[in-house]
């Protein structure tokens, strides 16, 4: 009786779905169409406690690395002959393990909202920020020229990533963050460093002021960072200030760089031993007193790396200055400095 009493129902639900089917195909519908493409993706949706990697560069450094757990790689269907980056990519997969799946452009770009993704995808766990607990501690006699890089509450993460990129590419020791109120470390930072962020130590901690204070007590140079001071500013910082291009590393030093908008708190500008600033090169109208945050980093990181002993770019220019004819052959020291996978122009869009 019990069976027997399930055959109406079946049978209404069999006419229910042949009429939804027929009705789509009157209104010149694909049947199922909105419903099975979602689907499709559906099945190439990242599961639960895992994020879609994106990009040509974060991927192969994420997969060199091995820092994160890979669940599986997505190749774009189509590319005649995989050659270079994404033929090792593919070799690194499959001697590991990972399972490659070949989907088309428009779920790639489907799944990666519209991302920059270069063709290439990776199912893979989520990257944090260590504790600053778990770094390794330096003390000053140990190298006078220590630089490590201190973040106030950055929140865009494109601004996190081309000052990752910036950090690595010029030698910076470490990052820190402020744990609270600061972008986390996701594939879009990671697109924007160019995969510099697969291959860095970014520690994290919750007392930004009493951390500087503590490594200030161990005799390390804490210079925060301030825009250039126009004549309209009616109180300049207590802190002394001078340009970046007057400073002198002659000792381990935390350069502290502050949000987009409010710079550094006040709590944390006290903190500070002294405050660098970059001149401009002109009179600014109200406004364009100040530079892009990951801008501003790549000038003060720069002006302060290029004393470094050994630098790679003083080759460079001695090479230059002794035949200005002859294209200069790369640097053996910029090779050695240089990660693999990092390049030095623009990545590939």
């Amino acid at each position: 009786m019990g069976l027997l009493s399930q055959g109406p129902t079946w049978g209404c639900l069999g006419r229910l779905v042949t009429r939804h089917f027929s009705q789509a195909a009157r209104r010149g519908e694909r049947p199922g169409g909105e419903e099975l493409s979602r689907l499709r993706l559906d099945d190439l949706a990242p599961a639960p406690r895992l994020e879609l990697l994106f990009g040509l560069s974060p991927c192969l450094l994420a997969l060199r690395a091995t820092r994160r757990r890979v669940a599986r790689l997505l190749l774009q269907a189509g590319r005649a002959g995989l050659q270079g980056e994404r033929a090792e990519l593919l070799r690194v997969a499959e001697a590991r393990g990972i399972p490659v799946l070949r989907p088309r452009r428009q779920k790639l770009d489907a799944l990666c909202r519209h991302q920059v993704h270069q063709g290439v995808c990776m199912e893979v766990s989520p990257m944090y920020p260590k504790p600053w607990t778990e770094a390794s501690e330096a003390t000053p006699e140990d190298c006078p020229q220590r630089l490590w890089l201190v973040l106030q509450e950055l929140q865009d993460p494109r601004n996190l990533g081309a000052v990752l990129r910036s950090a690595h590419f010029l030698g910076v020791d470490k990052v820190i963050t402020s744990q609270r109120n600061s972008c986390p470390l996701t594939p879009v930072v990671s697109k924007a460093s160019a995969g510099a962020m697969e291959v860095m130590d970014v520690f994290s901690t919750d007392d930004l002021a009493g951390f500087l204070q503590a490594k200030a007590r161990q005799g390390w140079l804490v210079a925060g960072t301030v825009a250039c001071l126009g004549p309209e500013s009616a109180q300049p910082p207590k802190t002394p200030t001078i340009s970046c291009l007057e400073f002198l590393w002659d000792r381990p030093t935390l350069l502290v760089l502050g949000n987009e908008g409010s710079g550094l708190s006040p709590e944390v500008q006290a903190s500070c031993q002294l405050l660098l600033t970059i001149l401009p090169g002109r009179q600014l109208p109200p406004g364009l007193g100040s530079l892009n945050v990951s801008v501003a980093a790549g000038i003060l990181l720069h002006s302060i790396c290029s004393q470094r002993k050994g630098f790679p770019a003083e080759g460079v220019r001695q090479h230059l200055l002794q035949d200005s004819q002859e294209p200069p052959a790369p640097s053996e020291g910029l090779r050695e400095h240089q990660h693999p996978g990092l390049s030095l122009g623009s990545e590939e869009r």
